[in-house]
């Protein structure tokens, strides 16, 4: 499991940046055609079979997107000011507190799952564990869409928009990603790959849809 020394640095980082980071994350997706695709995507395969969990959802931005969309989600963050921020903001969803390996979910409570640019503060040898939380809080042929950072190496910070924090961001290989996702139970349906767009720091990116095995 992530340490509990991790994950006050990474929960004290974001608390401290929360507010802005809505100010300038808040609209990002208007200007990501292909996250919207693979949104919507999603919501057209669940279809009302039940809520979809936004596992990472900083100040809910996606929350709301799938809320306005016909789906019933469920933000999760680590960071309890971000949650204060995504229930003022998107009042159609529910926030929860809580991290990815410790999901605050019953057994197969949701239909699908996001988890967009989450996975990268863990280390590589949690994102087995994650996945396999991510597999117990879906039912039975639920679909998870998982993005990151591509490449190998960490990035730290220790300052953010002119903020002190203490917060790694890892870049992690589509065939590491996809194995943990293969070990853990899910078999991957799609992978995409995409430069940043102008927004966005530079760095490309990776998306896997993958679903839980029956």
């Amino acid at each position: 499991m992530i340490g509990d020394d991790d994950h006050a640095r990474v929960r004290r980082s974001y608390d401290t940046v929360a507010a802005e980071y809505w100010e300038r994350i808040g609209d990002e997706l208007a200007h990501k055609p292909l996250d919207r695709a693979l949104l919507a995507s999603l919501v057209e395969q669940t279809d009302g079979r039940g809520p979809v969990a936004d596992l990472g959802c900083g100040p809910g931005h996606v929350a709301g997107w799938l809320a306005g969309h016909g789906a019933r989600p469920v933000g999760i963050d680590l960071s309890p000011a971000m949650v204060e921020i995504a229930r003022r903001e998107h009042p159609a969803a529910e926030f929860r507190v809580g991290d990815l390996l410790r999901l605050p979910a019953e057994d197969g409570e949701f239909a699908a799952a996001v988890a967009l640019y989450s996975v990268i503060h863990l280390e590589p040898s949690e994102l087995h564990g994650a996945f396999e939380e991510m597999r117990r809080v879906l039912r039975p042929g639920g679909l998870l869409l998982v993005a990151f950072h591509l490449g190998t190496g960490t990035r730290h910070l220790a300052q953010w928009w002119g903020h002190e924090v203490d917060v790694d961001f890892r870049h992690l290989e589509i065939a590491t990603v996809a194995g943990r996702l293969a070990d853990a139970g899910f078999t991957v349906e799609a992978t995409i790959e995409r430069t940043n767009h102008p927004q966005e720091a530079p760095t490309r990116r990776g998306y896997l849809m993958a679903r839980r095995a029956g």
